[in-house]
């Protein structure tokens, strides 16, 4: 048996009253990380469960090596095509993190990628592992290409915190632009011309609550959206089309989305429909039109159309329900029937809608 003691932790009774109930709290102190002797008492847990698995070390090591041996380190994606490039990601053994590369596209066939080795004209687009140099944490929340394919804009982390550090890259020189916005969440989304990006902040809860606009070349970033309901989180994006920005709110039933045009990053985003308790909707756009799925006296959810200078003025004709999404002048729709998911092209986006 082991000799080994762990550590007790001190108890220090604190009252918390909620509701009218109160609670005694032994081990609120706990909750206090830059106490230094919270600190202390991790550090002594760790110290003991170090000590009680030290005879298990050949063990970790063997099964560690074992999942290593079955795991192919130097390997690559799938490249996906996006305007006059092809994207794909490249991992290498003994790095511990993926290297984004793309090259031209010059055909509409996907470029034959041998692992380990280099394309002609392909380019390094973010490199994780020269970013993360020998920090002990380093993760990437943001990693988003503008729409002509110049720019990149990524964000970094060294902490763990999910609180990330914005930058942008010019593509064509490998440049980083002395822009950097600190402090930002997951996401964001470019303007049509890569002249501003789009991103969102967390309050102290980490929900993300606010969105803002950088404008390249300037310090003072602009808010153009805050949610002030607890109950909902935002988000910015594009439709698949590039043509529009996207912001949207959502509560675990019930959303909002408001729209504006990529070409004028300026602008104010138009409301597409109020938010009404248990409604949940969501917005792509192709052709001539915005596709507004929704749940509205529809459980399966079901399809409309709105036009893009009208958004609020949804086409009543609905189609039966399923998922979709537009892919260029077409949609795809995923029916569901027989719990199966099957996909099938509709008519050209901008075709109407049967009754």
């Amino acid at each position: 048996m082991s000799s080994n003691t762990p550590p007790v932790a001190k108890k220090i009774p604190t009252e918390r009253t909620h509701h009218g109930d109160t609670v005694i709290d032994e081990y609120a102190w706990l909750s206090n990380k830059d106490d230094p002797e919270t600190t202390a008492y991790l550090e002594a847990e760790n110290d003991f469960l170090k000590k009680e698995t030290a005879h298990l070390a050949d063990l970790q090591e063997q099964v560690f090596q074992e999942i290593k041996g079955r795991t192919q380190e130097t390997d690559l994606s799938v490249p996906s095509r996006k305007g006059s490039w092809w994207y794909f990601s490249r991992t290498e053994e003994g790095k511990q993190y993926p290297v984004s590369c793309r090259v031209p596209a010059d055909s509409e066939t996907p470029p034959e990628i041998t692992t380990g080795e280099r394309l002609d004209q392909e380019q390094v687009v973010l490199d994780g592992n020269e970013l993360a140099g020998d920090s002990p944490f380093f993760s990437v929340g943001t990693s988003s290409i503008s729409p002509d394919g110049k720019m990149l804009a990524f964000s970094t982390d060294f902490t763990g915190n999910e609180r990330f550090t914005l930058k942008f890259k010019n593509l064509e020189t490998g440049e980083i632009l002395p822009d950097e916005v600190t402090d930002i969440f997951y996401g964001g989304a470019w303007s049509a011309d890569a002249s501003a990006f789009f991103y969102t902040r967390v309050d102290d809860a980490w929900r993300p609550y606010q969105v803002y606009r950088h404008t390249l070349g300037t310090q003072e970033d602009v808010l153009v959206y805050e949610e002030s309901d607890e109950r909902y989180w935002v988000g910015i994006g594009l439709t698949r089309s590039e043509q529009y920005l996207v912001l949207g709110a959502g509560s675990k039933i019930t959303s909002e989305v408001r729209i504006l045009d990529a070409n004028d990053p300026g602008g104010e985003f138009k409301l597409v429909r109020p938010r009404k308790t248990g409604v949940e909707y969501g917005v792509e756009h192709a052709g001539d039109f915005f596709y507004v799925l929704h749940n509205e006296n529809a459980a399966n959810f079901e399809l409309s159309t709105a036009p893009p200078r009208r958004p609020r003025h949804v086409d009543p004709a609905h189609r039966p329900p399923h998922r979709h999404e537009a892919a260029g002048d077409r949609r795809v729709l995923r029916p569901r029937g027989g719990a199966l998911p099957p996909r099938r092209p509709d008519r050209p986006a901008g075709a109407p809608l049967p009754g």
